[in-house]
């Protein structure tokens, strides 16, 4: 299929944007500056994104949103069982965002998030890939892998509890060096073995003594 010339454009702006925004920041990048390198005129960035604000969120998701599309393979409870699935998504996840490029996208977010409702915009857009996952609980739950309960809020514990061990050091610069594969492989099966106790299923006796307490 024939790529359109206004995706080619689109995605020239997202790439120059990204690599001005990471080495100058959101202040000292324009819009101006990007249109020149891109080549065109303001009139063609704009039309591709409203806001110079809207234009740094899409960049900076868009490396997420290409790894997760991969990522989101392993949920598929059709294939595996849901430790399984989430022992590969975990492990995928983490190799991601500890990455040194990604954790320095993560502070660049961090710090414009109060700016102009950016920070909602990077929300949104977290949320939109977390409903993935979500929809894979959801599923266990139904099979009866998992006890029933509010598949969002699990993925969103999931989510925390990946981040848990690693992440904030790495964040804060704590820890020099990235963790390797094998470290986050251990790292994602003690968050999921945690989350997966946490969402045992109910024995029928367990059910029963919560249904007719004495």
């Amino acid at each position: 299929m024939q790529v359109k010339k206004s995706d080619l454009k689109r995605q020239a702006i997202l790439e120059t944007a990204y690599r001005l925004f990471r080495a100058q920041g959101f202040d000292k990048t324009s819009m101006a500056e990007i249109t020149a390198q891109v080549g065109g005129s303001k009139a063609t960035v704009y039309s591709h994104f409203p806001s110079k604000e809207g234009l740094f969120v899409e960049c900076m998701m868009a490396a997420l949103e290409n790894y997760m599309s991969g990522t989101l393979k392993y949920l598929d409870a059709s294939r595996a069982d849901p430790r399984t699935a989430l022992l590969a998504f975990g492990s995928s996840v983490l190799n991601f965002i500890c990455s040194p490029e990604q954790l320095e996208v993560r502070r660049l977010i961090i710090a414009e998030a109060a700016r102009s409702g950016t920070g909602k915009l990077f929300f949104d857009k977290i949320t939109a890939l977390r409903a993935k996952l979500s929809a894979f609980l959801a599923e266990c739950m139904a099979s009866g892998s998992l006890r029933r309960a509010d598949p969002e809020l699990a993925a969103e514990q999931l989510g925390a509890m990946l981040e848990a061990e690693m992440l904030e050091p790495l964040l804060l610069q704590v820890r020099e060096g990235s963790p390797d594969e094998r470290e986050t492989a251990r790292a994602a099966k003690r968050a999921v073995d945690a989350f997966l106790r946490a969402y045992a299923p109910t024995s029928p006796q367990t059910l029963q003594r919560e249904q007719c307490p004495n």
